[in-house]
């Protein structure tokens, strides 16, 4: 007996026979998954915006798909660390932040160009520690979690923009848990967030929560880490996507982890990072390759190392960020969410 259509969860996927289609249920009908990988003149491109250990309005950007060092991009509108960004084809965002106050800014720039950025919106509370946990598919943007500067201050809020058009962003629904400092990814119809942790009592997270990007509502679970952990990054393709290196408190790790984005499930053992490191610059994508950039252990570092997500095994040295940061955001053009 077929099931009927409240007895389908938000965001199973299923094989449809006739249109030879995967397609994904958003709530109230299912919808056809985009499967192409974007056609980029010049290859992928990442971003890095932001660093610690002092506040920057600096922008960088590499090639994903060579191998090379970072090459300066343009500013943000103010000095900054501790925000997210995203991105779609022709856009890449970041969004709060904090120096010296906490902000609700959103800011753009046009990826196949280099300038600096200019105002977006405003997200719909000021947050920081937000670590990797922005994603996105080609048309909506998600910015989840993150801590807002007051008393016990985690949130679970999710809120999601247009990314083609600027405005303000909109309520979106909750997480599961509050989280701060977590990783985030995703595919053109799910994104997923994971570990971080939860403030006052500063408790590191191992669950994997997922949303369906494409409609609104609350963080269903997808599984749990094989290692809970802070401060990590997290980089996809459409099909898979990793987490990378963190924090188990106190020890950081070099453990790369990976997902089957359209399943729900645990985290399985990919390889390592070269460099233990937590509080990394940021992570991005390519339809094969994930890239990953400086971090905080056991001194600021700025390496950029990368992985051919399809496979399993260690990473390879990438090439050199313009100087040593960690603690920032990173995008792509390319990433598995297009």
């Amino acid at each position: 007996m077929s099931l009927i259509p409240q007895e389908i969860p938000t965001g199973a996927v299923r094989y449809n026979t006739d249109s030879n289609k995967m397609e994904v249920y958003i709530g109230s009908t299912w919808m056809e998954v985009a499967v192409s990988s974007p056609n980029l003149d010049g290859g992928t491109r990442g971003l890095f915006f932001s660093e610690n250990p002092s506040s920057s309005n600096v922008i960088q950007f590499i090639t994903i798909d060579t191998t090379g060092n970072a090459t300066d991009f343009g500013d943000l509108q103010d000095l900054k660390n501790q925000g997210a960004s995203l991105a779609s084809r022709t856009r890449g965002i970041y969004g709060g932040g904090e120096n010296p106050s906490i902000t609700n800014v959103i800011e753009f720039v046009t990826i196949s160009s280099t300038g600096n950025a200019t105002d977006f919106g405003d997200m719909t509370d000021q947050r920081r520690r937000m670590g990797d946990m922005g994603l996105s598919n080609q048309t909506r943007g998600l910015f989840c979690g993150g801590y807002d500067g007051s008393s016990g201050g985690t949130l679970n809020l999710i809120d999601f923009i247009t990314i083609a058009s600027t405005g303000n962003a909109v309520d979106y629904g909750d997480l599961e848990n509050k989280r701060e400092t977590g990783a985030s990814f995703a595919s053109p119809t799910r994104g997923l967030n994971m570990g971080g942790r939860v403030q006052p009592a500063n408790t590191k997270m191992n669950n994997i929560e997922f949303v369906t990007i494409a409609s609104t509502g609350n963080a269903q679970d997808f599984g749990d880490l094989e290692i809970a952990r802070i401060a990590a990054a997290g980089a996809s393709n459409s099909t898979r996507g990793l987490i990378m290196g963190g924090s188990t408190m106190p020890a950081d790790i070099t453990d790369i982890s990976f997902m089957t984005i359209a399943t729900k499930g645990n985290s399985v053992h990919f390889g390592d990072l070269t460099n233990v490191t937590d509080y990394p610059l940021g992570a991005m994508a390519s339809p094969t390759r994930a890239c990953i950039g400086g971090g905080n252990y056991p001194s600021m570092n700025d390496d950029i190392e990368y992985v051919n997500i399809a496979t399993q095994g260690n990473s390879v040295f990438f090439g050199n960020l313009l100087s040593a940061k960690g603690d920032g955001a990173g995008c792509s053009n390319g990433h598995g969410g297009l």
